[in-house]
């Protein structure tokens, strides 16, 4: 038996409507990277102080965080690409309006309309990239976070090289690049499909009413007052220049990025979500402590800085999880309110921390800034048993779980099925029909699961497919299978951003089935992702009580233990 309804597509054969989406995601994630460098720069050459200076963040992100509760309106009523192009267009014009500004308080204006087109565009670049990547989700969400991470490791530098020449570069630097993304996303990006279902504009602030994303949302708030405190206020102390402090902040950016994604879910696979938080604040508390202790000491806060984004990168990434376990509210409105939330925090701090500074002395907004940190702890732990429920898939409150749902006839109790977990990815009837021959041999029922993900990458989360697509795709493998004589049943696995959560439920129902063997492909994502703690699959392995094995097609199938994890976790590295 063969299927012919899918063939692997590489990761870089992408439309263009897919590149040119992840070149205006690069610029757009330089945002705060790219103008720190300079802030010492402007304060000089515009004599303006410090928290007025400051005032740069505020604007950008206090009406950030007002327009995340309406973009998913928009976007509902005059669909994503629109929605995305007027986003580039606002980034287009104010970014270079700022530029060609003469005073603090117009580049302040500007950088307001600036933060609502980058409300508009990150809120649907994502949703784009998914909707328009080749086989399936998986390289989309690969090609996002590259941007992502290329763009918080770039920004920095390229801001600190063009702040050398002028305050101005930078500004003029994303109005040029972001038109080019301009022109490459109305040339290349097709029409999207509206959602079938439009966004309420109340919904947003509706979704506080529930505990668990309020709780989860005011601790987001605490450690965005922290954060933006330190990239507001930390530039002055160190005693650099634009290009200096370029390289700090790279450095910086560098950690962010590979903490985020190679540490992070490493930490959550072998402590919990809530524990690397609590450690992960109180570590964050310390590191401010020390700014505000050695402010008259650059080495010190140059090396503070540095080292905090290796927690920082940890906290985007494990915060968002937390936000979506906790959420009974659909992932797209749960992102809403919770970007609302953190980024108000984020535009509070450097105004209050201009004002302290102003009235006191720069080493008091740093002491506040880490007092936040910890008093995030304790906020954290007041929503701690909704956070262990969802990860131990147990309900508490509203926590919402990963759910199995049949698709097709329901079998004979004690069937024992070979069971194959496959994802919206081309090659799943080919994994689907390497398991069928497994199931053959053994003379069982085949299970097909397709997993449903949730994409979950810095604040953002989307479900990559709808039900409705989910089901159609398992019963087209069900017509597919029976057509050359297989029985077999289905089930849509939903999950909500958490892999291995998902991983440990497929297992659990595994062992209620007394499955024979559960089967499963390669990730799209590739091995380091595929095969590092914290994933689905390391998951899967760890918690079934069958034989898990990894199928490829044309290949024996390779059973998968704690030690073959271990060997294709060094073979990838």
């Amino acid at each position: 038996m063969s299927a012919t309804h899918g063939t692997t597509a590489s990761l870089f054969k992408q439309p263009r409507a897919v590149w040119a989406v992840a070149f205006a995601c690069v610029i757009s994630f330089m945002g705060i990277g790219l103008v720190d460098p300079i802030l010492p720069s402007l304060a000089k050459n515009l004599h303006a102080t410090p928290s007025q200076v400051s005032l740069l963040f505020t604007s950008y992100l206090v009406v950030t965080a007002v327009a995340m509760l309406v973009v998913g309106w928009v976007s509902s009523r005059i669909g994503a690409k629109r929605t995305l192009v007027i986003g580039l267009v606002l980034i287009v014009v104010f970014s270079a309006l700022a530029g060609a500004s003469g005073s603090i308080g117009g580049i302040v204006g500007f950088r307001a309309g600036w933060g609502l087109g980058n409300a508009l565009f990150i809120a649907t670049s994502l949703a784009v990239i998914v909707a328009s990547a080749s086989g399936g989700f998986g390289g989309a969400i690969i090609l996002y976070e590259a941007a992502l991470g290329l763009g918080i490791a770039v920004g920095p530098l390229l801001g600190g090289e063009l702040g050398t020449i002028s305050w101005r570069g930078p500004f003029f630097g994303v109005a040029v690049l972001m038109a080019v993304a301009l022109i490459a996303t109305i040339a290349f990006v097709p029409a999207l499909p509206k959602p079938e279902h439009r966004s309420s504009l109340a919904a947003p602030l509706k979704a506080l009413r529930h505990r668990g994303l309020l709780t989860m949302g005011i601790m987001a708030l605490l450690y965005n007052w922290g954060f933006f405190t330190m990239l507001g206020y930390a530039p002055y102390p160190m005693e650099l220049d634009a290009q200096q402090l370029g390289l700090v902040f790279t450095g910086w950016g560098l950690l962010v990025a590979a903490f985020s994604v190679f540490v992070a879910p490493r930490l959550q696979a072998r402590f919990g979500t809530a524990p690397v938080l609590y450690g992960n604040l109180i570590g964050l508390g310390i590191v401010m402590t020390v700014i505000a202790v050695g402010v008259n000491s650059p080495v010190a806060v140059i090396v503070a800085v540095i080292v905090s984004g290796a927690f920082i990168g940890i906290n985007n990434t494990l915060t968002t999880q937390a936000v979506m376990l906790v959420s009974p509210v659909e992932r797209s409105v749960a992102s809403s309110t919770y970007g609302f939330v953190r980024f108000i925090g984020g535009g509070l701090a450097p105004f209050v921390a201009g004002k302290l500074a102003d009235a006191t002395s720069l080493s008091v907004p740093f002491y506040l800034g880490g007092a936040a940190f910890i008093l995030a702890v304790f906020v954290l732990a007041s929503g701690h048993k909704l956070v262990s429920a969802a990860e131990k898939n147990e309900a508490h409150g509203e926590t919402v779980r990963p759910t199995l749902e049949r698709v097709g006839a329901t079998p004979e109790p004690g069937y024992r099925p070979v069971i194959v977990a496959v994802g919206a990815t081309e090659d799943a009837a080919l994994i689907v029909d390497e398991a069928a021959a497994i199931a053959r041999d053994t003379d069982s029922t085949l299970e097909v699961v397709h997993v449903r993900e949730t994409a979950v990458i810095e604040e953002q989360a989307i479900d990559t497919e709808d039900a409705d697509h989910a089901r159609a795709a398992v019963l087209a493998h069900l017509n597919h299978l029976a057509a050359h004589g297989v029985t077999a049943t289905g089930q849509v696995l939903t999950s909500i951003g958490d892999h291995a959560t998902a991983g440990r439920v497929l297992a659990q129902h595994a062992a209620d089935v007394e499955a024979h063997t559960i089967a499963i492909g390669r990730s799209p994502r590739g091995p380091v992702a595929q095969f590092t703690d914290g994933s689905f699959t390391a998951a899967l392995t760890h918690a079934a009580a069958s034989t898990v094995v990894l199928v490829e097609p044309g290949r024996t199938p390779h059973r998968l233990t704690a030690a073959s994890l271990e060997e294709l976790r060094t073979k990838s590295a």
